[in-house]
């Protein structure tokens, strides 16, 4: 049923992404579909730009690029099937945007319980429910 599985993750909180990796595999094991997952590098503020050495994002990027490939080499779904990708900017813009390129059948992410910030901002899931082209799948923790 899904073929194309996105699954966006926070490489600072690993533990929070696995439930959806997890279910991910799975559901692209028994659909013989391949999995993407994803992470979304903040924007550093211009604020902070003379703060910061001036290869910062490169050495920022070259981090999450060597997480994300521990992290898709966990799944079993075998050569091929997985990969994943660094992006940057906003997140949910990112995530959807990410789903809009690889033509995603289903995207599935994690979502905290939500507290009083949420409920005024909205989380990155909440946005993603709303405006992603495909079904969104949110595992609570």
């Amino acid at each position: 049923m899904f073929k194309r599985i996105l699954v966006p993750v926070d490489l600072a909180e690993p533990d929070l992404a696995r439930p959806a990796i997890e279910t991910a595999c799975a559901l692209a094991r028994s659909a013989d579909g391949e999995l993407r997952i994803v992470h979304v590098l903040p924007m550093t503020p211009v604020m902070l730009a003379e703060y910061v050495p001036p290869d910062f994002d490169i050495q920022q990027r070259k981090s999450a690029e060597e997480s994300m490939q521990k992290l898709t080499a966990e799944c079993t779904l075998g050569a091929g099937r997985v990969s994943g990708v660094v992006r940057q900017g906003g997140i949910y813009h990112e995530v959807i945007e990410e789903a809009k390129a690889m033509n995603a059948d289903l995207i599935v992410m994690t979502s905290h319980r939500p507290d009083m910030r949420s409920y005024f901002l909205g989380s990155n899931a909440g946005h993603v429910v709303r405006y992603a082209n495909c079904s969104v799948l949110v595992l609570r923790d």
